[in-house]
C-alpha cells in the first residue's frame, strides 16, 4: 500500500491518488457522511462561471469536481498529477479536457483562465502558497480564485469532536470501505497539520491575490475562500486595502 508522508513529496502523493482512484469518489461520500456533495455545489455556486468561460479545476482527480461546470456549457480544464485518478475520470467524462500537471508549475500560459478553482487538494501540496502563485498566474485580471479546503471548526468543543473522528473513525471506516486504508490516515493527519481559516486568507493575500473572503461550512470543517486577481494598475498597497474576510458559518 502507497502512503505518503507529510512532507508531501510529489511522487509519493501521486502514487497514493493512484492507488485509490478507482473507489476515491464513493469513499470520499462515505467518510463525509454525504456532505462532501453539498461542500461541491457551495464551491461552484462560488465561482459562478457562465457558459463559454473557462474555469481550472485544479487537483480535480477524477473529474466529480469537474462535472458540473462541464454540464453548464463551461469549459473547464481537470488538471491533476495523479495519472490513475485522469484514467477513471476520462473514462467517466469523454467529454472533460483532463490535463496532467503539477499545482508548482502549471502547463498553461499567463491569463488562460476566467477563474482558477482548487478543491481538497491544496494541502495536499508540497509548496502551497506557489501553487496559489500559479493560479494568480494562469487566472486573467478581474477573473477569480475559489480555493475549498478542509479547515478547523470555531467552536471549540466541536473542534476536539471532529479531531477525534479523524485520529480514530475515518481510519477505522477507511479500513472497511476502502482499498488503501493507509492513504486515509494520511489523509486525517494532513487535515490536522493544515493551517486554519485566517493562516489559508493570508497566504492567499501574500501571493496578490485581492478581496480575499471565506465561508465557512459545517461549522468550520470546511471553508470555501475567495479571490479575485487585480488589474495590472492596481498596487500592492490598495490591495492590502481591500482585503476582507467573512466568517459566516453555515
Amino acid at each position: 500500500m502507497n502512503r505518503a508522508s507529510l512532507e508531501k513529496r510529489p511522487d509519493e502523493v501521486a502514487r497514493m491518488f493512484d492507488d485509490v482512484a478507482p473507489r476515491y469518489d464513493l469513499v470520499n461520500d462515505v467518510l463525509s457522511l454525504g456532505q462532501a456533495r453539498g461542500w461541491r455545489r457551495v464551491t461552484v455556486d462560488a465561482v459562478g462561471a457562465k457558459p463559454g468561460q473557462r474555469v481550472l479545476d485544479l487537483a480535480a482527480g477524477t473529474g466529480t469536481s469537474s462535472e458540473p461546470y462541464a454540464d453548464a456549457g463551461v469549459d473547464v480544464v481537470a488538471c491533476d498529477f495523479s495519472l490513475g485518478m485522469l484514467r477513471v475520470g476520462k473514462r467517466r467524462r469523454p467529454d472533460i479536457d483532463f490535463v496532467a500537471g503539477d499545482a508548482t508549475e502549471l502547463p498553461f500560459a499567463d491569463n488562460s483562465f476566467d477563474a482558477s478553482t482548487i478543491s481538497f487538494g491544496l494541502r495536499n501540496v508540497n509548496e502551497p502558497r506557489k501553487a496559489i502563485a500559479e493560479m494568480l498566474r494562469v487566472t486573467r485580471p478581474g477573473g477569480k480564485l475559489v480555493i475549498t479546503e478542509f479547515s478547523q471548526p470555531v467552536f471549540a468543543p466541536f473542534r476536539t469532536v471532529y479531531t477525534e473522528y479523524l485520529m480514530r473513525a475515518l481510519p477505522t471506516v477507511a479500513r472497511k470501505v476502502a482499498s488503501n486504508p493507509e492513504a486515509y490516515v494520511y489523509l486525517a493527519e494532513s487535515i490536522r497539520a493544515w493551517p486554519n481559516q485566517d493562516q489559508l486568507a493570508g497566504w492567499i493575500a501574500e501571493s496578490g491575490w485581492v478581496n480575499v473572503e471565506y465561508r465557512n461550512l459545517t461549522g468550520g470543517i470546511v471553508a470555501v475562500h475567495r479571490a479575485t486577481k487585480p488589474s495590472p494598475a492596481e498596487s500592492p498597497a490598495s490591495a492590502k486595502l481591500r482585503r476582507r474576510s467573512s466568517r459566516a458559518a453555515t
